[in-house]
């Protein structure tokens, strides 16, 4: 005998379903509270699979951080939305910027609000350098290595340029990955008069434009715009560990926060 439907199934039947991603932070290996793709694996799997989702929505608000980081999440969401046959949505809220874009691009489709910032399409490293000051201190450096370039970019030793034009490489293969990255998932919606790849970055009606962005709009309406008035969106969110609901991760807290508003400092934010 078949069990007749009731109305809430037969409607939840008919509703498409749309699983939505926060991801929200600093990109980085290690740390709670980061955006890594070790945290963000079973977050991402999760949406692609349960519910039978008609597509998935990253809702970004990141200004950055490790390369790596960034390809790892984004080959991940490359590789469920082709295996699992589900359209992709990215909407960026504050910012997308730098390794926030790389994630960005791996979706089928950008969408911004008017002063969202997006782009910064390049690579960056950083330190500083103290040789100066301990001397004036009379301290000594010594440092004993087996390897010749073991100590490079030491930053309590004069900056050696071999070492600098050695960095300097590496940072454009780096970039030079995250154009590939860029121009395999925009192709032809780029402006091909624009240099886009120079590490500047826009708002999103210029972005739009410039064909980083494919639509200005927020997640829920645009969604009931593309699925229907019914549509169901399901949100998954990184959970915060049980002690620091408690404040008992203060330190590491402030250090995360100190990190995060430097990043977004870079872009007015």
């Amino acid at each position: 005998m078949t069990r007749a439907l009731s109305l809430t199934d037969r409607l939840l039947r008919r509703a498409p379903r749309v699983n939505l991603v926060r991801l929200h932070g600093v990109i980085a290996a290690g740390g709670r509270g980061r955006l890594s793709d070790t945290t963000l694996a079973p977050l991402i799997e999760r949406a692609f699979r349960q519910g039978r989702p008609q597509a998935v929505a990253l809702v970004i608000n990141s200004p950055g951080g490790s390369p790596a980081q960034s390809a790892l999440i984004a080959a991940r969401i490359r590789r469920l939305a082709e295996e699992r046959a589900v359209k992709v949505h990215a909407f960026v809220e504050d910012v997308a910027a730098s390794g926030g874009y790389w994630i960005a691009a791996a979706a089928d489709e950008i969408v911004a609000d008017r002063v969202s910032v997006l782009g910064s399409i390049g690579v960056i490293a950083g330190g500083f350098g103290a040789p100066e000051a301990i001397a004036k201190l009379g301290l000594e450096r010594r440092v004993y290595t087996a390897g010749q370039h073991k100590s490079q970019l030491d930053p309590f030793r004069p900056e050696n340029p071999e070492d600098v034009a050695r960095l300097q490489r590496i940072l454009d293969q780096m970039h030079l990955a995250f154009i590939d990255h860029v121009r395999a998932r925009r192709g032809a919606k780029l402006d091909a008069e624009a240099d886009l790849f120079t590490g500047q970055f826009w708002l999103g009606e210029e972005a739009m434009r410039l064909g980083l962005a494919d639509a200005l709009g927020h997640p829920v309406p645009h969604l009931k715009a593309a699925y229907g008035e019914k549509v169901r969106i399901v949100a998954y969110e990184m959970r915060r560990p049980f002690l620091s609901r408690f404040g008992l991760a203060l330190a590491e807290d402030a250090l995360m926060l100190a990190e995060e508003r430097a990043l977004r400092a870079r872009y007015g934010m």
